[in-house]
């Protein structure tokens, strides 16, 4: 199927045409018609198949057609200087990535018949948001806080909205918006047209949508919780204290090359970046301690090839778009399996192959346990030479340990029944593991082709892909404060926004 059969202008057409894809992704070809034809909607896709264009071109089709004909009603409560333009669409995301990447597909798809477009996101000055929405703007991306902030100051008026997109609307109630999401409902006029895009279908999400969509079509477009066709999975067992050694011998030989590296903390991303740094490497990091500038510029820089690794938290990657991202390290196992899926899912788009490599010491045993329970699968596993986990070495208790304090792992092996066994003597040579759970381990594979090799590959009719998925609410375990689960206390939240 081609783009010109779901009903999309010429001049959306040839806007899809200029940034070079041919064919509609599945949730694309699903999902365009439906909404063209005014239909509420409930979406489910995983990342990378390209779901921001898959409300972005019908919405923008609809505000090509023609003047809001929603009436207009008078001066009573609208912004100052609010002028004759005034908010027709409204998308919610959940981090202010996911936003400025969302607002950019409306200036880019848009580019033949532009419409006004704001991005509006904590972190920055509020002052010229301001402006910018007093100027008047028809689309207005936002994360939820800080919505609320301007609706606040009376700086938006959102009585006239025709379209509601809740984008990753998974990922906003598991960061704790719900109630900021209801206070925005409230603003809304009754009569709309509302989109859902979810990357899970949880009993969450469906009680949303059944007091939110008005006898919604749904898309779904791939099973929940299923990794990328197109991305390689593997795991280097090591030790805890030589993790960052292994990275930094991987990137200078050159078998990793441009990098994203998930980190469980702030701090210990910042760490990481420090010590890589002073290995000779190229790196950047971003959380949500960082100013929005320094991880607008950390982005740039990774995307131009000026870093080689980026390392990240899970809420400062949602929504990350990079085109054809060759690697994924966990450099720590999250500790919910479903942000796994999430993780890896950076790579692997648009028809290129990916590969999302695991560093997992005896501590985390038991979260990759979780993590293949979850895909229902096990991820091979490759011991690295001259990095074999030394199995005398005893579990310690990973420091995002349950409220509850969950016991720590007893055994580097997969069957918790397994001892550690007695403790390393003195000056005795490390044992090589010849086997992992049962099964024989790769210590080595063949050399791997260039990433200039790869990209001469043919990778198939091209897609547009869109921004991230996002995570089911799963256990809940202790965070640092603004991490993992930052959305949860008011103050964090408007933070994480």
């Amino acid at each position: 199927m081609s783009f010109d059969r779901l009903g999309l202008t010429p001049e959306l057409l040839r806007a899809v045409a200029d940034q070079g894809y041919t064919e509609p992704t599945p949730v694309q070809a699903a999902a365009i018609p439906l909404v063209l034809a005014g239909r509420d909607l409930l979406a489910g896709a995983q990342t990378g198949t390209g779901k921001t264009a898959a409300f972005v071109l019908p919405i923008l089709q609809r505000l090509n057609a023609g003047p809001s004909r929603t009436p207009d009603r008078g001066a009573a409560g609208r912004p100052p200087g609010a002028g004759r333009r005034h908010v027709r669409v409204l998308v919610l995301a959940p981090t202010r990535e996911l936003a400025l990447q969302v607002e950019e597909s409306v200036r880019t798809y848009g580019a033949r018949r532009p419409v006004r477009s704001v991005a509006i996101y904590g972190g920055v000055g509020f002052g010229p948001q301001a402006s910018a929405l007093r100027a008047g703007a028809e689309v207005v991306v936002a994360t939820p806080g800080r919505l609320l902030d301007h609706a606040a100051q009376h700086t938006i008026d959102l009585s006239r909205v025709e379209v509601l997109v809740l984008d990753e609307a998974d990922r906003m109630l598991d960061m704790g918006f719900i109630r900021d999401i209801r206070k925005i409902l409230a603003m809304l006029p009754d009569r709309r047209q509302n989109l859902l895009f979810s990357a899970t279908f949880s009993d969450e999400i469906r009680g949303l949508a059944t007091g939110l969509l008005d006898r919604p079509a749904e898309v779904d477009v791939a099973p929940r919780n299923t990794p990328a066709a197109l991305v390689r999975q593997l795991v280097h067992p090591v030790d805890r204290e030589r993790k960052r050694e292994l990275l930094s011998s991987l990137v200078r030989s050159r078998r990793l090359d441009q990098t994203l590296v998930f980190a469980r903390t702030k701090h210990g991303a910042n760490r990481l970046a420090e010590q890589l740094g002073r290995d000779g490497i190229a790196t950047a990091a971003i959380h949500g301690n960082k100013a929005q500038a320094q991880r607008v510029r950390a982005l740039a820089d990774f995307k131009a090839g000026r870093v080689t690794v980026l390392v990240a938290t899970d809420i400062a990657a949602r929504g990350l778009d990079i085109d054809a991202l060759p690697h994924v390290v966990n450099y720590e196992l999250p500790m919910v399996p479903e942000d796994y899926v999430h993780r890896i899912g950076r790579t692997g788009r648009a028809g290129v192959e990916g590969e999302a490599i695991s560093l997992v010491c005896v501590d985390e045993a038991p979260l990759l346990r979780s993590i293949e329970k979850l895909l229902r699968r096990q991820i091979p596993v490759e011991v690295v030479a001259g990095f074999a986990p030394d199995r005398s070495i005893p579990a310690e208790p990973i420091r995002l340990r349950s409220a509850q304090g969950g016991a720590p792992a007893r055994s580097w092996s997969r069957d918790p029944r397994v001892p550690a066994g007695p403790r390393r003597a003195e000056g005795r040579a490390r044992p090589q593991p010849i086997a992992f759970a049962g099964r024989p381990v790769s210590t080595g594979r063949p050399d791997r082709a260039s990433r200039a090799d790869r990209a001469q590959r043919p990778a198939g009719p091209r897609g547009v892909t869109g921004g991230r998925p996002s995570t089911s609410p799963g256990p809940r375990f202790v965070a640092l404060p603004g991490e993992r689960f930052a959305g949860r206390d008011p103050a964090t939240r408007r933070a994480a926004s």
